[in-house]
């Protein structure tokens, strides 16, 4: 892992919709908990929930955060998300161009 990737992650997580998504990543980013959120389009998700094979229409999104704001992103998607139990996973960043991480950093730093 390079020097500059070791403070940021990628935080992965699915919406209902777009709406939702952009809804919720605006306000990660306005409360600097991301840096910025790629809504990345629709998907079509096949899982198991409650007993039974679900097939449904969703989004999925990227959020790019420091990795000492990684949690606290996590807590505030799930109060803010629609779902009885919402997906978000961390993905390590294994490199990044120096400039790019540390404007990650940057914009998540608590003002």
């Amino acid at each position: 892992m390079s020097d500059a990737a070791r403070g940021i992650v990628s935080v992965y997580a699915t919406f209902a919709s777009e709406d939702e998504a952009a809804r919720i990543g605006r306000i990660l980013v306005e409360e600097r908990l991301a840096a910025c959120v790629n809504i990345l389009g629709g998907c079509r998700s096949i899982y198991r929930w409650q007993g039974r094979i679900e097939d449904s229409a969703e989004v999925a999104a990227l959020f790019k955060t420091a990795t000492d704001r990684a949690e606290a992103l996590i807590a505030r998607f799930a109060d803010l998300h629609g779902y009885d139990l919402p997906a978000a996973a961390v993905w390590p960043i294994a490199a990044a161009t120096p400039g790019y991480a540390a404007w990650v950093v940057d914009e998540t730093a608590p003002a």
